[in-house]
């Protein structure tokens, strides 16, 4: 009898313990509020990078993006949203997507980065491992190439994507892009053109820019040519986990380029540290609102629920 009790007590605590990891200490979609939604803003959207299938910290930030604006058109999810091009990563991040579906705008982006190429597990990729890593984001993203565009409220977003990775033709972190994607990708720039109108364009890696650059992208000099004779593109990259600071926003390049900070953790430049880099585990990303020709690129810390910066941007 003793020993039965024994282990109804045992039982107990672990359900507890269960009971308390799922109700208590995990993140949960918030209630939905059925008010009327209001906004002056031509669009509204968000720009996150590397979620690295944190699903935790993606939960605290469509929770906390919703309160900022529940009636937001957009969410750009610019790349690494898994740590590795597996299905269960896949499908933790599909699955946070699909139970926050009522608090999601209805357009939800998601572009590849370098991690959807690779497993720790695994080396180099074959040709072959490579267009399956592929086929694995494209079933995730619902798009036919890494490399797509879509129209939100009139306004042309434009998402770049590396066609290979960790294989003999490209290593872990630089995004290649082909020249058929760059003839493309001036294609698109061209449509519908209109003198001052934002375009907006994604690419997970960053191309060689500012202090401490990391280059993320074999063809930089490609798509910095095609860039500039834009000054409307606002290219938003995400890959390096740097800090959102007030100069996370480099203007007149003679385009716009914005660091979209990350959502696992960040990493920050520290002389102290024996690697000259410290890792936080913060949760950073970028809230956008668009009045005709006039962007507003707001950095937010989102873990603490409170603004870092507020960058005006216009090609009047």
């Amino acid at each position: 009898m003793k020993k039965i009790k024994i282990i109804i007590i045992i039982v107990l605590i672990i359900l507890l313990s269960v009971i308390s990891d799922i109700f208590i200490n995990k993140p949960r979609p918030i209630a939905k509020t059925e008010a009327t939604i209001t906004s002056n803003n031509d669009l509204a959207f968000a720009v996150l990078g590397d979620i690295h299938q944190n699903a935790d910290h993606l939960q605290q930030t469509i929770n906390d993006l919703y309160t900022i604006n529940p009636g937001m058109d957009a969410l750009v999810l610019n790349g690494d949203s898994v740590d590795q091009g597996i299905d269960e990563q896949y499908d933790l991040v599909k699955k946070t997507i699909s139970k926050n579906k009522d608090l999601l705008p209805s357009t939800v982006i998601k572009n590849i980065g370098n991690h959807e190429f690779f497993n720790y597990d695994a080396g180099r990729n074959s040709p072959e491992q490579v267009q399956t890593y592929i086929n694995k984001y494209l079933e995730f993203s619902g798009e036919e190439k890494v490399y797509h565009d879509t129209w939100v409220n009139d306004y042309h977003f434009i998402s770049l994507g590396s066609e290979d990775g960790n294989s003999d033709t490209a290593d872990t972190t630089t995004a290649y892009v082909s020249e058929n994607q760059l003839n493309w990708l001036k294609e698109k720039l061209a449509e519908n053109y209109q003198k001052g109108k934002p375009i907006f364009v994604f690419l997970h890696q960053p191309l060689d820019y500012g202090e401490r650059a990391w280059v993320g992208v074999k063809e930089s000099e490609q798509i910095r040519e095609i860039l500039s004779q834009y000054p409307e593109v606002i290219l938003f990259s995400s890959h390096t986990h740097r800090d959102l600071v007030e100069s996370s926003v480099i203007l007149d390049q003679p385009f716009t380029i914005a660091n979209t900070g990350a959502i696992d953790h960040t990493k920050i430049w520290d002389t102290n540290d024996g690697n000259g880099v410290r890792t936080e585990p913060n949760i950073k990303g970028l809230y956008i609102e668009v009045n005709g020709n006039t962007v507003v690129i707001k950095g937010r810390d989102i873990k603490e629920n409170q603004w870092i910066f507020t960058k005006e941007i216009s090609k009047e």
